[in-house]
């Protein structure tokens, strides 16, 4: 049998928590409890302990570390993707919020796949995180049932949660659509087309809502032909624009579910040789970083992307550390900001 030679490291995969314990003078017990955040530990003890972990090559196994009765100090995140704006803001202000907590922030994209959805909710559960933030999952019933059956700690973003045991944060989704049609009404527009998110998402229902209230409320005939069906993707702006442009009246105006649509409409506009906003106005929803840099500047509804992610990952350490607090459901302010893509409807 081989031994290890003095002064020569132990492979990373061997080093143990009792390694580090004898590299720091310390106990096992003591090595144990840095480890797993416990708050009477010295500074200086801690310190050591960490910088003989960092020197031997020591890595926490996090699911160890939890059965064993304590914490990761990891969040896990389920999002659709790292492809926009929308996600990359809210997971600013998530990863925010936790870095002053000192968690770390364990990322799974699901692609908008339920099962994959389902795939990595269990995998987090069993011990990889001590809690989850999902934003806007594609499946959200099914797993919003497992999640509270198991008690484990979660915080849901911009998705409703129809059993009410899910803490959720969203924003006024109703009522930045409802401002963002009032404005091109005020505008003097009254076709308005709206590119519609994906309906089984409830911010997509919301803002298709807050919009035929508007006509509504403005004595405007709701027109089927007007609302296209839009995936909250640019292409899927574009292709919505193109429908609702290929009508026989087209629309002087158009409301997009989100800015990725509205970007994609000015796309299909501007390849027709149409001047936004002179020939049509277009309006988006997020505010997210590229609506203002894009040309002409976007029109929008902005959401508190960055305050959302900071606010659900707050709510979520306050259920670790109280899991018998109820469920809630916070509600942040939209706001209509005003740029280039809006001008007063056109005599002709």
């Amino acid at each position: 049998m081989s031994t290890i030679k003095s002064g020569r490291k132990k492979a990373q995969n061997s080093i143990t928590i009792i390694d580090v314990a004898r590299e720091a003078g310390v106990s096992y017990s003591t090595v144990s409890r840095v480890f797993t955040n416990f708050a009477f530990v010295s500074d200086d003890t801690r310190e050591r302990v960490l910088q003989a972990a960092t020197q031997l090559g020591y890595v926490v196994n996090l699911p160890a570390r939890s059965l064993a009765g304590g914490r990761s100090n990891v969040i896990g995140l389920l999002t659709p993707g790292l492809d926009n704006g929308y996600i990359t803001e809210v997971l600013r202000g998530i990863d925010e919020e936790l870095s002053h907590a000192n968690y770390d922030l364990m990322i799974y994209t699901t692609h908008r796949r339920a099962g994959k959805e389902a795939q990595y909710t269990k995998a987090i559960t069993n011990g990889l995180a001590d809690g989850l933030i999902l934003i806007v999952p594609l499946a959200p019933r099914d797993l919003l049932k497992v999640l509270p059956q198991h008690h484990f700690p979660h915080v849901v973003i911009d998705q409703s949660d129809s059993i009410n045991m899910s803490t959720v944060v969203d924003a006024t989704n109703w009522q930045g659509a409802y401002e963002a049609t009032a404005y091109l009404i005020q505008l003097g527009h009254r076709r308005i087309g709206h590119i519609a998110g994906t309906l089984g998402m409830v911010s997509a229902a919301q803002r298709l809502d807050g919009y035929r209230a508007t006509l509504h409320d403005h004595d405007i005939a709701y027109d089927e032909s007007y609302v296209v069906n839009g995936d909250f993707h640019q292409t899927g702006g574009e292709r919505g624009a193109n429908t609702l442009l290929d009508l026989p009246t087209p629309p002087t105006a158009i409301f997009a579910c989100n800015d990725l649509s509205a970007l994609g409409a000015m796309d299909a506009i501007r390849a027709r040789g149409l001047d936004i906003p002179r020939d049509v106005s277009v309006i988006g929803f997020d505010d997210i970083p590229h609506a203002q840099i894009a040309y002409p500047k976007l029109t929008t509804i902005r959401q508190p992307l960055a305050q959302m992610g900071r606010v659900a990952a707050r709510m979520l350490l306050e259920i670790i550390d109280h899991p018998e607090q109820p469920a809630r459901h916070v509600t942040l302010a939209t706001e209509l900001i005003l740029r280039d893509t809006c001008a007063a409807v056109q005599a002709k």
